[in-house]
């Protein structure tokens, strides 16, 4: 057709024949996607990451990786994600939307548009859902969740809990095992736990409720009344036997 109208033809030279690869079916489709990710996966890699197995590591394009950071395989970082220097990152992990900071551990883990400060720890199996926020060193262990939380520095929980719209203070220690029932059949309530309290293992927090600065509960206590600071409540329900 272009003869026809006496149009110019002129011949190009490309140094990739990847560039001009038709897409024509979903088989096309996965074969440009590869190489796409083999070119991604390779920029980090001359820029100062370490992926252990570039194979089973899924970056998208617009995800930032901090210097010596590790990515360890089977993990996938999704959206606009960035992570700090000196991270590891998985094995096992989906990370979408989410900043991490420096110095951070992220083992077996899935999290959506978190944020995690610097020296973090978490996994496995952990979960991060949208508005959680972890301040610096604090410690997740095995299956916790966290949603539309912020927890303070230094606050860990080891096991097998759910912290749902809950603002938590620094050097919390959360037992196994706890909960946050943040909701009552009609709305989602808040749970306020101040600095260095201490939650017994199996402990219900009715929201919305406040466990005061320095105070603890008791293993198997259901709070559903507030928790004077520096006072020991335990029960079904809980009642402040003690205060310090």
């Amino acid at each position: 057709r272009a003869a026809e109208q006496n149009a110019t033809i002129e011949a190009i030279t490309l140094q990739d024949v990847n560039q001009v690869i038709g897409i024509n079916t979903r088989v096309h489709l996965a074969r440009a996607e590869r190489i796409m990710r083999a070119r991604i996966n390779e920029m980090h890699m001359l820029n100062g990451v370490t992926l252990i197995d570039p194979a089973t590591t899924f970056i998208d394009a617009d995800v930032e990786i901090g210097m010596d950071t590790l990515i360890e395989p089977n993990t996938y970082l999704r959206g606009i994600t960035r992570i700090g220097a000196n991270c590891v990152i998985g094995p096992n992990s989906i990370i979408r939307d989410t900043v991490i900071g420096n110095n951070c551990r992220v083992l077996a883990s899935d999290l959506d548009r978190a944020e995690l400060a610097d020296e973090v720890e978490m996994g496995p199996f952990s979960r991060l859902r949208p508005g959680a926020s972890l301040a610096r060193r604090v410690h997740l262990g095995n299956y916790v969740e966290v949603k539309n939380s912020r927890v303070g520095a230094e606050t860990q929980a080891g096991h097998f809990c759910y912290l749902g719209d809950a603002e938590i203070g620094a050097r919390v220690n959360i037992g196994a095992g706890t909960i946050t029932a943040n909701y009552d059949g009609k709305q989602k309530n808040k749970t306020v736990i101040g600095d260095d309290a201490f939650i017994g293992s199996d402990t219900i927090l009715v929201a919305p409720v406040t466990i005061g600065a320095r105070a603890r509960t008791g293993a198997g206590s259901v709070v559903t009344k507030n928790v004077p600071p520096n006072s020991l409540a335990v029960g079904v329900p809980a009642r402040v036997i003690r205060r310090r």
